[in-house]
């Protein structure tokens, strides 16, 4: 499932009163650059980050977000941190009301990166269950602090991300150069997007790491927009406001620099379906590119000269897939090791194939689930049109066999 994590429009007030507090990363030991391990999950990056010095914990990195993000107040609590100021929001349409906590002069640490002074936002609850849909323990979110001091290279291939001082940098032979600007601290590109009935559009695009779906384009920013013949209506994304809803179909292709992309994935929001997010502050955007399109490639962030660079890897001609299964999966439990189907789109392999909301998922084709992981379970069931998948599943104790295969719909 392509997972949008939703959550910076709602704070988008709060965070606005965090631009005066005293934000500080720095290289250790007067380094020109670290190099550090990543994960990459659902195509996104999940770094390591140390809190005040005692807590390791994991963070997706995310040029979408402002501020830093803990998704769950039990570390904070257990470090005895004063929180500065308590706030409830509401979600889009006055529902999901939610519990949020300003902390200041939190230390954030990598390995080579000191990290000081930084204001925390701390969710009451874990609202976006991330560790449950990503399969791994993720306790936070990432963002401009780290892109606007530093260059920031994703290897998503290697699974390394670098980091190195804007004024020692070279730009690598080989990367291609696009301009990027940063608007309310987020990066934009325009882009051509090619739709299926011919028509073109110089789209303004947020560059999200953030989100794992490929493309998203929102049709109420322009007549060009238009929702492709062959679609299919799915959950599209899940955040602090609830549940987004949309449809799900092929584009011609996108074109980033000379690189094309052809037949891509593209999200298309239902009108309504979630609270202004293609309108932030003062910004427009058409839509936003995220990591199903951008593990294609090596980027390059460098928020300082208004510039993206781009080298394609070896997944860039990989066909785009979506869901071909039509199950969403919910990793439960302390060890993440219980599988529940969450959803099954409407129509799909899955539905046809009996299985239900609810369903606990006992084996994968005669591998048991205790040597899965969900990350590994969503690639398989999203591998390629035409394989057979066989689960045993327990429906209310009961265990039952069932048996379909992959299908493209779209």
């Amino acid at each position: 499932m392509m997972w949008r994590i939703l959550y910076f429009f709602l704070f988008y007030h709060i965070v606005c009163n965090l631009q005066g507090q005293n934000l500080g990363f720095s290289l250790a030991s007067e380094k020109k650059k670290v190099q550090i391990p990543i994960e990459i999950y659902n195509n996104l990056v999940i770094i390591p980050v140390v809190l005040n010095e005692a807590l390791p914990l994991k963070f997706i990195l995310d040029t979408g977000v402002r501020t830093a993000i803990l998704t769950q107040k039990t570390f904070t609590d257990i470090l005895n941190l004063v929180y500065a100021r308590k706030y409830t929001i509401s979600g889009p349409g006055g529902q999901n009301t939610i519990d949020a906590y300003i902390t200041n002069n939190v230390s954030l640490g990598l390995p080579g990166v000191h990290g000081r002074g930084h204001a925390l936002l701390v969710l009451g609850q874990d609202y976006l269950e991330l560790r449950n849909y990503l399969g791994t323990d993720v306790h936070g979110i990432l963002g401009y602090e780290l892109f606007s001091r530093f260059i920031v290279q994703i290897d998503y291939e290697k699974k390394i991300l670098t980091l190195m001082l804007p004024e020692k940098f070279r730009k690598p032979r080989r990367f291609q150069t696009i301009p990027m600007s940063i608007e309310d601290t987020k990066p934009y590109v325009y882009s051509r997007v090619v739709f299926e009935n011919g028509l073109t559009l110089n789209a303004k695009l947020l560059m999200d790491s953030g989100a794992s779906h490929g493309l998203m384009l929102e049709p109420t920013s322009s007549e060009v927009i238009q929702v492709p013949e062959h679609a299919v209506s799915s959950l599209i994304g899940r955040g602090l406001g609830g549940e987004i809803v949309g449809k799900v179909g092929r584009i011609e292709s996108i074109s980033l620099g000379s690189y094309e992309l052809d037949n891509a994935i593209a999200n298309f929001p239902d009108p309504n379906s979630y609270s202004d997010s293609i309108k932030i502050g003062n910004t427009f955007r058409n839509g936003a590119i995220g990591g199903e399109i951008l593990s294609r490639f090596t980027v390059i962030y460098n928020f300082s000269a208004e510039e993206v660079y781009l080298k394609k890897n070896s997944s860039f001609k990989n066909r785009f897939y979506y869901n071909l299964s039509g199950i969403t999966l919910k990793a439960k439990g302390a060890q993440l090791n219980t599988f529940e189907v969450t959803e099954v789109r409407d129509k799909s392999p899955s539905q046809t194939g009996g299985i239900q909301p609810g369903d606990i998922v006992l084996s994968l084709n005669g591998i048991e689930v205790k040597q899965l992981d969900l990350n590994t379970m969503n690639g398989y069931l999203n591998s390629k049109p035409g394989r057979k998948i066989r689960l045993e599943i327990s429906r209310k104790g009961e265990k039952i066999r069932k048996e379909f295969e992959l299908r493209d719909q779209i």
